[in-house]
């Protein structure tokens, strides 16, 4: 089946969205797995209520709407009916804390807020609510009365119903005069507070040409037909949901799937089943957990396989076997299994490259909205990500003697800057518009992007050679009984914290029947052990020299990064 490229008449999302609800009129958009779909006619019909009700409470045009919530139907009818009408929405990561929430709020100075009622009652202790119009219960689009106190939530819960159903019967009889917003293509559209594994987050500015551009560059890269089905289990609040797994499967007219619980393997496994996507995004963190704790070892199982399995020709044979039960696992249908947010693990990705599962890993940033370079799944090389993105150019800077230099950009996609942070701003733009990601890496000679590390996580090794932790980590974390790992320079002594699977612990050792002089010997073993099969498959410089028991699960970001900056030599976490 060819497709046909979609051509918007302008980068804007009301144009996307137009486009979108014009042709796929019938065709199902949004829906929970195994429940009733929301039809592109009806998603318009959701948007327009929507504007009537933000235009009641006096939000126009430029005024900054939150958006605090989990994936949902209703997420994306909020989304463009504030983005279309010319708002501006601040999508805020579930995960953060409903303190920061509240500062995010403030900050960008919203003047309306939808909320979850889950992530609303964890908001019930603050006591310094931001000034609001408008506050909305996004499940059910409740409006309820701008709260003074907390003890007021219950009245204003009994009450929430009755002014709902008097709302909308006003709406629905006597239409708010509605203008057609002069929306531009460098207009801002959402602002988004980057869950920052460095300190404090930073409210990205993308406009409305930054997002769509990415959107329809991205059918360049692979065929999205109508009907098409995308499982979405990240956040749509991180830009790489949201673009990738929300306004391109609109933009092409197929259909997005949530799941009310969070992904477990249980609950990920009914999903699929349900769904049977075709298309689905990840952080690596998915798929290694899959590799290490359901197919290797099935490979390790006994003296005989794991011989088989050392043989080359023999690996890629059961890897083929094995990948071809995992693609069942999956539904049968998938045929784009997109991972971003973070390196994966070459072992990991031999895997699925000789399973032939259909993967590719993407690359990019908040900042540019999010995709600069990627390729599809028929085209991935080991290691690599893959081009840039058509119409965004890269280039390396500051080139060391083995090629890898640190990666700027410049295109539609790059943001406007930073909310309210001039001097930052200024930092990451030169004056001729290029971007510094900060990410080093080099390219082949077809074009690939091979990235190598963070340039703010470069350590130094003793002769002046750069080692990247996130290279060493990758390798730590193939141990069966590691979970997850942290490498950093202390005071010239090249240390990994390792926290290790203590589930596994407790099978492997008998931990219930031995002493704690025992268990603290045992562990001691394996963390020289994991230091030793460590070295063995580094280069000489970037050998660790001490590795420490990291006792509870490091601290992460909502995109699952370990915030570094927490457990450097002056951090108070040890």
């Amino acid at each position: 089946m060819s497709k046909t490229f979609i051509t918007l008449p302008q980068l804007t999302l009301k144009a996307l969205f137009d486009y979108s609800t014009t042709h796929y009129g019938d065709l199902p958009t949004v829906q929970y797995a195994g429940e009733s779909p929301v039809s592109y006619r009806q998603l318009a019909d959701q948007v327009n209520m929507i504007q009537r009700l933000l235009r009641d409470y006096g939000i126009r045009q430029g005024d900054k709407v939150a958006l605090f919530s989990e994936n949902m139907p209703n997420w994306s009818a909020v989304y463009f009916a504030v983005t279309t009408m010319g708002a501006i929405i601040v999508p805020i990561l579930p995960d953060f804390h409903s303190s920061e929430a509240l500062h995010i709020a403030i900050h960008a100075e919203c003047k309306a807020a939808f909320i979850s009622q889950k992530l609303f009652e964890t908001m019930l202790d603050e006591t310094q609510p931001p000034a609001l119009n408008l506050l909305v219960i996004i499940d059910t689009l409740k409006v309820l009365e701008k709260l003074s106190t907390p003890s007021a939530v219950d009245k204003v819960l009994k009450k929430s119903g009755e002014r709902l159903s008097k709302a909308m019967d006003k709406l629905g009889k006597e239409p708010t005069e509605k203008k057609e917003p002069m929306i531009d293509e460098d207009d801002l559209a959402v602002i988004i507070y980057t869950s920052g594994t460095t300190g404090s987050s930073k409210g990205v500015m993308l406009t409305h040409k930054n997002l769509v551009f990415d959107a329809t560059a991205a059918q360049k890269i692979v065929d999205i037909f109508p009907g098409d089905s995308f499982l979405s289990i990240l956040p749509l609040a991180h830009t790489f949901e949201c673009t990738v797994g929300m306004l391109i499967p609109i933009l092409n007219g197929a259909t997005i799937h949530y799941i009310k619980k969070p992904p477990t393997p249980t609950v990920l496994i009914k999903a699929m089943a349900q769904v049977r996507p075709d298309f689905m995004l990840s952080v690596p963190l998915v798929m290694e957990k899959i590799y290490k704790n359901k197919i290797l070892p099935s490979f390790q199982k006994n003296f005989l396989i794991r011989t088989l399995y050392a043989i080359p020709f023999l690996r890629k044979r059961l890897n083929r076997i094995a990948g071809k039960k995992l693609i069942e696992t999956f539904g049968g249908k998938i045929r784009f299994f997109g991972i971003g947010g973070a390196g994966i693990s070459p072992s990991v990705e031999r895997f699925l490259n000789e399973a032939r599962f259909p993967y590719c890993i993407g690359y990019g940033l908040t900042e540019t909205a999010p995709i600069l370079a990627g390729t599809n799944p028929s085209q991935t090389k080991l290691g690599a990500i893959g081009p840039a993105v058509p119409g965004v150019e890269l280039m390396l800077r500051d080139i060391d003697e083995e090629g890898h230099g640190v990666l700027w950009a410049r295109g539609p996609n790059i943001m406007k800057g930073y909310y309210k942070n001039p001097e930052k701003t200024a930092e990451v733009f030169d004056e001729e518009g290029w971007f510094n990601t900060e990410d080093i890496g080099y390219f082949d000679k077809d074009g690939y992007f091979f990235m190598s590390g963070r340039a703010k996580n470069i350590i130094v090794g003793p002769a002046g050679e750069n080692i990247y932790p996130e290279q060493i980590e990758a390798t730590i974390n193939m141990h069966p009984l590691v979970s997850d790992s942290l490498v950093y320079d202390d005071k010239g002594t090249l240390t990994a914290r390792v926290f290790l699977d203590y589930d596994k612990l407790d099978e492997h050792f008998g931990y219930t029947r031995k002493s704690e002089t025992k268990i603290h010997e045992k562990v001691n073993l394996l963390l020289e052990e994991v230091r030793s099969e460590t070295n063995a498959k580094v280069s000489a410089f970037s050998r660790i020299r001490k590795v420490i028991e990291q006792r509870e699960p490091f601290i992460k970001t909502p995109t699952k990064k370990i915030k570094r900056y927490l457990y450097t030599e002056s951090a108070s976490i040890k």
